[in-house]
């Protein structure tokens, strides 16, 4: 049975990070991914000459200095073709019709909202304070001395929703800063304060998109992997872990046994445990935890591809709203359409973009009657859905974008069956596991587990989204060689 020093399940944007992390440091690492792609939700596909990304669009905080230039600079990403977003409007948010634009920047964020808000100026100022407050704590992770553990923020414990009506007297504002949030579930009930002030300061920061796909990502960190001396075992997908004495001794895949010192599970946590069949340590209070934790729903994205030189390509996010950005979560429960957003895929040259994706929330019981099917096997009701929500979603983008459907060539679509089944992720999550302030200690995992020599990676475990997975993947890989020794490399 070959040996490595660590295992890694799963080549989405964790394990890949915790790849290189390892190898970086002389481990003898091997990446299984039971796709022929790498990636997760950084994978694309090609439909003729154009290029889809499936799950990555835009990132936040990448100018010099800021957090993720940092991290990606140490994973040499920061070569890439990044596009930066308008600086006077990151985002464009349209409520009912009536349309904002966020600005990057602190202070011109709050200048571009002052002008649709002058009476909420100091608001403004409190709310950016906030944020700050949260870029420090991401940032004392650099200023660690050797032997402290990073501590999880103060604000995980706090309501995102409660903050932000304490600290806005006007509602329709509390929309707005909101507005740029359909890349979380906006919980009222559930979602931290952290969450949401870390993910939409990273964006106000700064706002990026990457030309030619959001796979270059995964595809820079394998061949740097690769060429530590890591392995990267595509169509490989894991089906047994083996125990003894409160380890794992051996991974099975494809009629295979390998083994490792340490495994790094990128899989959800209850994909994980499901892996191990026999535990004399994985108790069932365990089990029936990670199974009850609760999900973020999932997305419908509608792929358009646009016919030669017809839509200009929009350098900003555009988020268009028929109700508060807070009761989406509750209308897409109910199967009720309220919220949508469009993203354009960065010219390779000119002033014309060759496809735009239009994202909206959908619950797993939209889709849930083919649950048991495969992909390219679901049949011609999935086909009529599929149709039936397209036309939906352009119909309701349709104000902001008049010429949008006259200029389609061809429309593709994913669903949260697409997201389970090319990804792993229990009913095609988009966020992951569902964070909840007032049970942190429950919802906010750590990458321990029960068996001494097993970890998670990955958005289920403290926070989503590019910037969340990478900071996670240091945490992780950090319990094999000790964060200090991560921090002083970056």
């Amino acid at each position: 049975m070959k040996k490595y020093d660590v295992i890694i399940i799963g080549a989405g944007l964790g394990g890949l990070e915790c790849g290189y992390i390892l190898s970086k440091k002389g481990y003898n690492v091997c990446i299984l991914e039971k796709h022929f792609q790498v990636g997760g939700c950084l994978q694309t596909f090609k439909r003729g000459a154009t290029t889809f990304d499936t799950g990555f669009h835009f990132v936040g905080g990448l100018s010099d200095g800021q957090p993720l230039n940092r991290l990606f600079k140490y994973f040499d990403l920061m070569e890439l073709p990044w596009q930066k977003l308008d600086d006077k409007a990151f985002a464009e948010v349209i409520l009912n019709g009536e349309s904002y634009n966020l600005a990057q920047g602190y202070d011109a964020f709050v200048e571009s909202l002052t002008q649709k808000f002058p009476h909420q100026r100091q608001e403004l100022k409190n709310y950016v304070s906030l944020l700050s407050n949260v870029e420090k704590n991401i940032e004392s992770i650099f200023d660690i001395k050797a032997g402290e553990e990073h501590k999880a923020s103060d604000y995980f414990g706090q309501s995102a929703y409660q903050f932000l009506n304490d600290n806005f007297s006007d509602k329709k504002l509390i929309d707005v800063v909101s507005g740029a949030s359909l890349t979380m579930e906006l919980s009222p009930d559930t979602l931290p304060l952290y969450v949401f002030a870390q993910i939409n300061n990273s964006f106000i920061k700064s706002s990026w998109r990457l030309k030619n796909g959001g796979d270059q990502i995964a595809k820079s960190l394998v061949a740097n992997i690769e060429k530590m001396g890591g392995t990267v075992i595509t169509n490989a997908e894991v089906t047994n872990l083996e125990e003894v004495d409160g380890k794992i001794t051996a991974v099975e895949f494809n009629d295979e046994k390998i083994s490792a010192d340490y495994v790094i599970s990128n899989l959800h946590p209850t994909a994980t445990i499901n892996l191990i069949k026999e535990s004399k340590v994985i108790k069932r209070i365990y089990r029936n935890r990670m199974n009850g934790l609760e999900n973020t729903f999932g997305m419908f994205t509608a792929h358009l591809s646009l016919k030669s030189n017809t839509e200009r390509y929009q350098n900003k996010n555009i988020f268009v709203y028929s109700d508060s950005p807070w009761n989406v979560l509750e209308n897409t429960k109910n199967n009720r359409l309220s919220s949508a957003l469009i993203s354009s895929q960065v010219p390779s040259e000119g002033v014309y973009t060759n496809n735009i994706d239009i994202l909206t929330p959908i619950s797993w019981n939209e889709v849930s009657a083919w649950e048991s099917t495969s992909m390219g096997r679901r049949g011609e009701d999935y086909k009529a859905f599929k149709e039936k929500k397209i036309s939906e979603l352009l119909d309701f983008v349709s104000e902001r974008m008049p010429s949008l459907k006259s200029n389609i060539d061809k429309v593709y679509s994913s669903s949260p069956l697409t997201y389970r089944d090319y990804t792993g992720t229990v009913n095609g999550s988009a966020y992951g596991i569902q964070k909840d302030f007032s049970r942190p200690l429950q919802t906010i995992l750590t990458p321990n587990t029960p068996i001494e020599n097993l970890l998670l990676t990955g958005q289920n475990l403290n926070l989503h989204g590019i910037l969340g997975v990478t900071m996670t993947s240091l945490f992780t890989s950090a319990k094999i060689v000790g964060l200090e020794n991560i921090v002083k490399d970056i």
